[in-house]
């Protein structure tokens, strides 16, 4: 067992308070703090307590550190990737691709250089999340039934997105159809319709009528000319309370909004853009992994047993738990590396090779050869595992 140091990405809609109040830091830090990385991509690998970055480590001992199964099911890589999330101001819309497409994508871009501005692959994997709520979390998560989308869009009372409407009523295709078209709009044409549509969607007192038309004011307000802002009314809207939990599978459009959490993914940076970004955006690309069929619950069903709280999902890349740690020391027979991760109290996470004392914000990671993960102590603490 060593403790893990993360990496923070700063990128524009992260929070300058959540991740630094998490580990007693000075508050608000001095940029926005979006993510803190928890594993071994090699884009920003975390350092172990030896100075060693996790990703060097595990290309030099892959047996012991990763475990034969999961050696043999990987390769020599982790493969997942454990991050804290703040969004303080929404994110792009965006989707990932699925194994097949990543590596396909991968190959094409292999000459471009990895830091390229048009670069959308940076590694041949696929990327499903599972986001757990710290706070109360909002969220864009999969389209929502169409001609639930176009009742919704039709009570707005804008002529200019009727054409919109009648796509959305139409079942072959509709929905595919309507949000090409919404991606194609040129920038000076969303001004104007997403103008009329934010007004619309207020009444007399200047309050957002419905969820839908608050959505839209809010993602008005960011982005005034971006057809992200219209195709952000065909998505769930989903509101997370601390616990609960969001699955988003590969090809799944969604833009998380507000809130604090813990993510975790497939080993991965691959990123498709539809807009809300100042970052690229390649629709083409986009299109062409988007899954256009409805989600109707975005939600992860959650599995508790005792203080154990887990979300299963149908990959095999990651599992997470939430454990609530009290008085009697709890062990786990995890087979596989693991990473702890502590969100509250004081946690002690011990293995064969020892132990790390965490406090909030704090991680470790623990190799696979080295036994079952055993944790103490009085507090909230995340395991991810493959």
């Amino acid at each position: 067992m060593q403790g893990l140091d993360g990496v923070i990405r700063n990128y524009a809609w992260g929070s300058q308070v959540d991740i630094a109040r998490l580990q007693g830091r000075e508050s608000p830090a001095e940029l926005p703090e979006a993510e803190e990385w928890f594993g071994a991509h090699p884009t920003a690998p975390s350092i172990l307590d030896d100075g060693h970055p996790l990703d060097d480590a595990v290309a030099s001992q892959p047996a012991p550190l990763l475990g034969r199964r999961a050696l043999g099911r990987f390769g020599p890589r982790l493969p997942f990737l454990l991050k804290l999330l703040a969004a303080d101001k929404p994110l792009s819309l965006q989707a990932h691709p699925n194994s097949r497409q990543a590596h396909s994508g991968y190959q094409r871009e292999r000459r471009i250089g990895i830091d390229a501005a048009f670069r959308n692959y940076v590694d041949g994997n696929h990327k499903p999340e599972l986001l757990v709520a710290l706070t109360d979390f909002r969220a864009l998560c999969g389209f929502r039934d169409p001609l639930a989308s176009a009742d919704i869009i039709e009570a707005l009372g804008v002529p200019a997105l009727e054409g919109l409407v009648r796509t959305l009523r139409d079942e072959r295709a509709g929905l595919q159809r309507a949000v090409t078209d919404l991606l194609g709009l040129g920038r000076d044409e969303c001004r104007e319709i997403i103008g009329l549509a934010a007004k619309t969607a207020l009444d007399e007192a200047g309050e957002p009528v419905g969820e839908g038309a608050a959505v839209l004011v809010e993602l008005a307000r960011h982005y005034p000319d971006d057809p992200g802002v219209l195709v952000g009314m065909l998505l769930n809207h989903v509101t997370l309370r601390p616990g609960e939990a969001v699955y988003m599978p590969a090809g799944n459009l969604h833009a998380y909004l507000k809130g604090f959490g813990v993510e975790i993914m497939a080993a991965s940076d691959n990123v498709l853009r539809g807009g809300l970004t100042s970052k690229r955006v390649d629709v083409p690309e986009l299109l062409r992994v988007l899954d256009f069929r409805a989600m109707d619950e975005p939600r992860a069903a959650a599995r508790d047993e005792g203080p154990v709280r887990a979300w299963p999902v149908p990959i095999d890349d990651f599992a997470l738990r939430r454990v609530e740690v009290g008085a009697e020391a709890q062990s786990f027979d995890i087979d596989g590396p693991r990473i702890c991760l502590c969100t509250g109290g004081t946690v002690t996470a011990a293995d064969d090779d020892g132990e790390v004392a965490l406090d909030p914000g704090r991680a470790a990671f623990s190799a696979a050869a080295a036994g079952p993960l055993r944790v103490s102590g009085e507090g909230e603490l995340f395991i991810a595992s493959a």
